[in-house]
């Protein structure tokens, strides 16, 4: 299916003047020009959207352009879309279209990204989108572990550190009852405490850590430990904290 979006989305840059050549791409408005991905992406992702084509359609053949490029600014084109006037795109188009790419046996930087800091820091869309890309199916996930749905909670727990606590607390919870989320849940910790806009209860969050099975040795755990034990819940609110927490676990 991937695949075919993929082509799809090839086509429609074809049809648009636009091909892929050794170096990157070319237009047929300046043929001598090689463009990066990123340069296609700002001239031609919004135009999708114009295009004579069902919504739900579009929202697929835009997934697809992110498919080939590669690109974080596709994914700002759809988040413009959904909050435009002709706006809000398909639910389930849209967040089925995350779901698929964050299970993909391939890096997807591109959408952790996107969730990170278009859907998770934006507390009008946070809870919703964590819901939809985790939080409605995480029992699912976990008594099933099929591969792909690990590589999407391991993902989206690694980048929820803005998504609020109240809000992501009850899946970190069910989270935790399979070992191998335990160091994705711990990174979704740990950036819930340096994000800027991370949030966290440190009580909370130092019950769940607490209950973690990871390494002694883990990088930055003692550290984490410390600070939430003494009640901070953000490194931005508490300047000063981690610097102390680490001089004293050394």
């Amino acid at each position: 299916m991937e695949m075919q979006a993929v082509e799809a989305a090839r086509r429609w840059l074809a049809e648009q003047g636009v091909s892929q050549v050794r170096e990157g791409w070319v237009s047929d408005e300046k043929p001598g020009e090689v463009l990066t991905a990123n340069e296609v992406a700002h001239s031609w992702a919004g135009d999708v959207f114009a295009e004579d084509l069902d919504v739900a359609d579009q929202v697929r053949l835009a997934f697809g352009l992110l498919d080939l490029l590669d690109d974080y600014w596709v994914t700002c084109e759809i988040r413009f879309a959904d909050e435009s006037a002709e706006g809000p795109l398909p639910a389930d188009v849209l967040w089925d279209g995350y779901r698929q790419r964050l299970e993909a046996d391939r890096d997807v930087e591109a959408v952790t990204y996107s969730l990170w800091v278009d859907w998770f820091e934006d507390h009008t869309t946070s809870a919703s989108a964590f819901a939809e890309v985790l939080g409605n199916d995480i029992d699912h996930v976990v008594n099933n572990r099929s591969e792909p749905a690990l590589r999407r909670a391991n993902r989206v727990l690694e980048c929820s550190g803005p998504v609020r606590w109240p809000v992501k607390e009850p899946t970190y919870r069910t989270a935790l009852r399979l070992p191998a989320l335990h160091p994705a849940l711990f990174k979704g910790l740990l950036a819930s405490f340096h994000d800027v806009y991370g949030d966290l209860e440190p009580a909370g969050a130092l019950a769940l850590l607490d209950q973690l099975d990871l390494p002694t040795t883990t990088q930055h755990l003692a550290e984490l430990r410390h600070v939430l034990a003494a009640g901070h819940s953000n490194h931005y609110r508490s300047p000063d904290a981690w610097d102390d927490a680490t001089r004293s676990c050394s």
